[in-house]
């Protein structure tokens, strides 16, 4: 955890099992890091350092007398909109009732189970959705390789908390972007696996056929062991499932033989796109050759179509998760919430419906790819970490059609399992990232691909000084600033969602509406979907 100490999660492991360190050592110094830092980064919205250092002494002992747990001793954050039996969960708002969610999720239950040591729990964007707001009685989440800008969202602290030494693994929950995004901007390696392999019973919802569970780490074989601990089905989880059993991870070998399919995507990042983005992901995909990989070109299909039908799923399942709280306690929401929230206004029942018909097409039309390719490659984000004032709105971010920022919600609504590994860094020092998509299910394949990469790269290991003192910056502005002007149409149907925003709140939210309108327009056009089934849940 130190300069001197394990590097990884898995480097921990094995340092444990040789005694060449101890649980308490290792949960001391991730408390010492949280001490030094975390005023600065604002990586929890709780600590629970005596708990942590009460089971990391239990560990020790555990280990001495013979016990062998998958994580036994290892420190672990845990995003707070997941339960926990440590303390209450806030979602990072002051709507959400302190005592909902009493005991461990199932995946705290999981990592507490094989042993790990729960040091506190991470901050979030509010409800998973909602930007960094200083108006509000949270941390600001902060990145830990420059403290004036954003560490991502939505799970920030878990994304920050690794490279700057609090924890070496993480829980983060992942609806559009939100295990890889932080992910990226960070510096570290984080998997969105297969929609229901990690149940998300005792998660705060946000969009109930997107969310995932997800484990944020600096490698990928750390996240191959998190993911051995967290998958399988929850009874109290409809949506989950036992999949193939996941292994531990082993060595991955060269990579010969595999076919991986590239889509840059340059036409969707635009304007967003880093200059100095491409180079690094052709070095990236280098290493893939060097290691046995054939790299063949691909487009993604119905790319943003079913972007946009990610974007409106997730309108529409958070609006209907929020709709009684919205109308009773507007302003405890943050602005951009409230923003995020408000667009929900302009997408009809019937958009909902064709954005899933979407989903199942495109589904479709990456199942026949993937008989020709057997992992893919595209860039995670379009650019590095924001200042913090520039985090903006997330949900607005994926209605900008040709310069999106975040390349991720694809993957949500389709179900792959989606693997972020740091490429290097962008000219300004900050990370940048590249994302490995495999099949239904292949999320073992697509950590093997993350191990061979890592083998022969450091980024992985590369570690932001300690952050000095407490940093100024101001807030996120609101979502919607620059949106076009409002319809007397659009105020209408706000006045018809009974939502609480004032007279000028109503008139910004109101902007959105041709944004949002011509996304779903755009779901009408796919073809092959007139007559199809939608699919609500996904169980890939």
């Amino acid at each position: 955890m130190t300069s001197d100490g394990p590097h990884t999660l898995s480097d921990a492991l094995r340092a444990l099992a040789a005694g060449t360190t101890s649980s308490v050592e290792l949960t001391e110094a991730a408390l010492a890091a949280a001490d030094r830092d975390d005023a600065t980064l604002g990586v929890f919205v709780s600590r629970f350092p005596e708990r942590a250092r009460a089971a990391a002494k239990a560990a020790d002992e555990a280990r001495s007398g013979g016990t062998d747990l998958p994580l036994l001793g290892v420190p672990v954050g845990i995003k707070d909109i997941i339960a926990t039996e440590d303390g209450e969960t806030t979602g990072q708002s002051l709507v959400l009732d302190r005592a909902w969610g009493a005991g461990d999720a199932a995946v705290a239950a999981r990592l507490r189970a094989a042993g790990a040591v729960v040091v506190g729990k991470t901050t979030t964007m509010e409800f998973a959705l909602g930007s960094p707001d200083p108006t509000k009685p949270f941390p600001l989440p902060r990145n830990p390789w420059d403290a004036t800008r954003w560490a991502g969202g939505s799970s920030s602290g878990s994304g920050a908390g690794v490279p700057a030494g609090m924890f070496l693994g993480a829980l983060g929950t992942d609806t559009g972007a939100s295990v890889r995004m932080p992910a990226a901007l960070c510096g570290i390696t984080g998997l969105k696996p297969t929609y229901g392999r990690v149940p998300k019973s005792g998660v705060v919802p946000l969009g109930y056929t997107l969310d995932c569970v997800g484990p944020m780490a600096r490698s990928a074989e750390d996240c191959a062991r998190l993911l051995a601990v967290l998958a399988g089905r929850a009874a109290a989880d409809p949506a989950s499932v036992d999949g193939p059993p996941v292994a531990p991870p082993a060595v991955p070998g060269d990579l010969a033989g595999l076919r991986v399919g590239y889509d840059p995507l340059h036409a969707v990042s635009g304007t967003a796109r880093d200059p100095g983005l491409d180079a690094l992901l052709d070095a990236a995909l280098d290493t893939l050759r060097e290691r046995g990989a054939t790299v063949v070109p691909v487009a993604l299909p119905l790319y943003g179509e079913v972007t946009a039908a990610a974007a409106v799923s997730i309108l529409a399942e958070a609006a209907a998760y929020h709709a009684p709280d919205l109308r009773d306690r507007w302003e405890d929401y943050f602005a951009s919430t409230r923003a995020g929230l408000g667009m929900a206004a302009f997408a009809s029942a019937a958009d909902y419906v064709q954005a899933q018909r979407v989903r199942r097409a495109g589904q479709e039309a990456l199942g026949r790819l993937l008989l020709e390719v057997d992992v893919l490659v595209t860039p995670t984000v379009a650019a590095a970490a924001p200042p913090l004032e520039a985090a903006g709105d997330y949900v607005g971010s994926l209605f900008a059609g040709a310069d999106l920022a975040y390349l991720t919600a694809y993957w949500n609504a389709l179900g792959n399992p989606a693997l972020t590994v740091p490429i290097g860094f962008s000219t300004a020092g900050l990370p940048l990232a590249m994302q490995v998509v495999g099949p239904a299910f292949g999320d073992e394949a697509v950590l093997r691909v993350g191990m061979a990469y890592q083998e022969r790269t450091t980024w992985h290991l590369a570690r932001p000084e300690p952050t000095a003192a407490p940093v100024d910056g101001p807030a996120a502005p609101a979502a919607g600033s620059t949106l076009p002007a409002p319809s007397a149409g659009a105020l209408a149907m706000l006045d018809q969602a009974d939502l609480g925003a004032g007279p000028a709140e109503r008139t910004a939210l109101a902007a959105a509406l041709p944004v949002v309108r011509a996304n779903a327009e755009r779901l009408r056009d796919v073809p092959g979907t007139r007559y199809a089934d939608p699919v609500t849940v996904f169980r890939a």
